[in-house]
């Protein structure tokens, strides 16, 4: 399903979708409207696309939908567009359960192959944060940075987590072993006081949290 208020935008995406061999059940042009289908279809679909920003504010009712939708429907995937990175919307997203989110810069869309592979990893209950959001997240003015204690690498392979990659896919983004990754992850939490965190989308996101503090 989707929902954006831009027809334009909306239309292209249910094409691009057919396209590629996915099919939207619902293409609506706001926040209320999605709630409304998804309420009445028995079958719900396995993620939605919306927009941060519908009508009749156009503040942040995408998000606030995105959130209820997590909370009510865990099983849907959710990814959400911007058109800017939004710092507190994004924060606001990920301090609930990043297993099945996604959140993508709207310029993302026109990549095609970058947007579907966030849909389906979102899709699949994966994570999928755009690059620049995960940079301005991680991005600190403080003397105490507890990044600082990090080595180069380390913060590649944080960035790659951040994204929502797999330590499979982080390793070939890379051009590293998998054990390398795996190395490079438990410094990372030990550097950070985050050992004992259990499972992968709930890592990333303890990451995030403690960064974004």
């Amino acid at each position: 399903m989707l929902a954006d208020d831009s027809t334009l935008l909306r239309e292209g995406l249910v094409r691009l979708l057919a396209d590629e061999g996915h099919q939207v059940t619902a293409a609506v042009g706001d926040a209320e409207q999605l709630i409304a289908v998804l309420e009445r279809a028995e079958e719900k679909p396995h993620a939605v696309v919306v927009d941060v920003r519908m009508p009749p504010t156009h503040t942040d009712e995408g998000l606030r939908a995105a959130v209820h939708i997590r909370e009510r429907w865990p099983e849907v995937g959710v990814l959400v567009l911007s058109q800017y990175v939004e710092r507190r919307y994004a924060t606001e997203l990920l301090t609930n359960d990043s297993e099945g989110v996604g959140y993508l810069l709207k310029d993302r869309v026109v990549r095609v192959d970058e947007f579907l592979d966030a849909l389906e990893r979102v899709a699949a209950g994966q994570a999928a944060f755009d690059r620049e959001v995960v940079r301005q997240l991680l991005a600190r003015s403080s003397l105490t940075d507890p990044l600082a204690t990090l080595t180069v690498r380390e913060r590649e392979v944080l960035g790659q987590m951040a994204e929502g990659h797999t330590n499979a896919a982080i390793a070939v983004r890379l051009h590293i072993s998998q054990s390398a990754v795996e190395k490079h992850i438990n410094a990372i939490f030990e550097k950070l006081g985050l050992t004992g965190t259990s499972g992968y989308s709930r890592r990333v996101l303890a990451v995030l949290r403690y960064l974004g503090t």
